[in-house]
C-alpha cells in the first residue's frame, strides 16, 4: 500500500502538514496546562469534607466523563454565541479539551493522593501540621511519582482528541489531512501523513514516560 502512495504530492503539501503538526502541539500543550489547573482545583474540592465544595467537583467529574467530548465541543461552539460570547474556534477547542481532560486529571491526582498511607497523614496531623502543610510537605511529594505516568497517558489521549477540532475548522493535523484528501482527491495520502504526525507525537510522549519510569525504577528492566 505504501508503495502506491504519491510521495510527490505529500512532499508538496508538507508545509501544510507542518503547520498542522505545530498547531496540534500548541493546542494540546495549552489544553493540557488548562486541564492540570482544572484537575488540581477539582481534586482539591473533591477531597474536602465540606459537601459545599465536594458535591460540585464530583458532579463535574461525573458529567464530563459520562458525556462524549464531541457533544461538549459542539455545546461550547454553538452554545456560547447564543449567550453573546464570541470566541475564535481555536480558543473554544482548547477550552473544551481542557474541561474534558481536567475531569480525568482530577481523578488521576485524587488516586495518587489517596494512595498515601493514612498513618502518615495522621502522624503529620498529630505533630501539629495544618491541612495545607500536610498536603505540601507529606502527601503531594509522595503522590507525585505515581501520578506522572498516568498524566502522560492522559496527554496522549488529549493529543488524539484534538483531532475533533477539525470539525469546527481548526487547522491541525487532521484538518491538514482532510484538506489534502478533498483538494487533491487523495484520502490515503492525507490520512497516512496525518497518522504519521500523530505517531511522532505519541512516541515522543512514550519516551518521556519511559524515561520517567527509569528514573524512578532504575532496577526494573523496560
Amino acid at each position: 500500500m505504501l508503495l502506491n502512495l504519491n510521495f510527490r504530492v505529500i512532499l508538496e503539501t508538507l508545509p501544510d502538514f507542518w503547520m498542522g503538526f505545530v498547531s496540534t502541539l500548541s493546542i494540546s500543550s495549552a489544553a493540557f496546562a488548562g486541564a492540570l489547573g482544572i484537575g488540581i482545583v477539582a481534586c482539591a474540592m473533591s477531597i474536602q469534607p465540606s459537601r459545599f465544595l465536594r458535591v460540585p467537583a464530583v458532579a463535574y467529574v461525573d458529567v464530563i466523563r459520562a458525556t462524549p467530548l464531541l457533544a461538549q465541543l459542539y455545546f461550547l461552539y454553538f452554545g456560547l454565541p447564543s449567550f453573546g460570547v464570541i470566541m475564535p474556534e481555536i480558543a473554544i477547542g482548547i477550552i473544551a479539551l481542557s474541561i474534558n481532560s481536567g475531569a480525568y486529571v482530577s481523578e488521576i491526582i485524587r488516586s495518587g493522593i489517596i494512595s498515601i498511607p493514612k498513618g502518615q497523614v495522621e502522624a503529620s496531623a498529630s505533630s501539629g501540621m495544618s491541612y495545607w502543610q500536610q498536603m505540601r510537605l507529606i502527601v503531594l511529594p509522595q503522590a507525585l511519582r505515581p501520578m506522572v505516568s498516568p498524566l502522560i497517558g492522559q496527554a496522549i489521549v488529549l493529543v488524539k482528541d484534538s483531532s475533533l477540532l477539525s470539525l469546527i475548522s481548526v487547522l491541525e493535523l487532521t484538518r491538514a489531512g482532510q484538506t489534502l484528501a478533498n483538494d487533491r482527491f487523495m484520502p490515503v495520502e492525507g490520512l497516512t501523513t496525518t497518522a504519521a504526525g500523530y505517531l511522532i507525537i505519541y512516541f515522543g510522549l512514550k519516551l518521556m514516560a519511559a524515561a520517567w519510569s527509569r528514573i524512578n525504577h532504575p532496577f526494573v528492566r523496560h
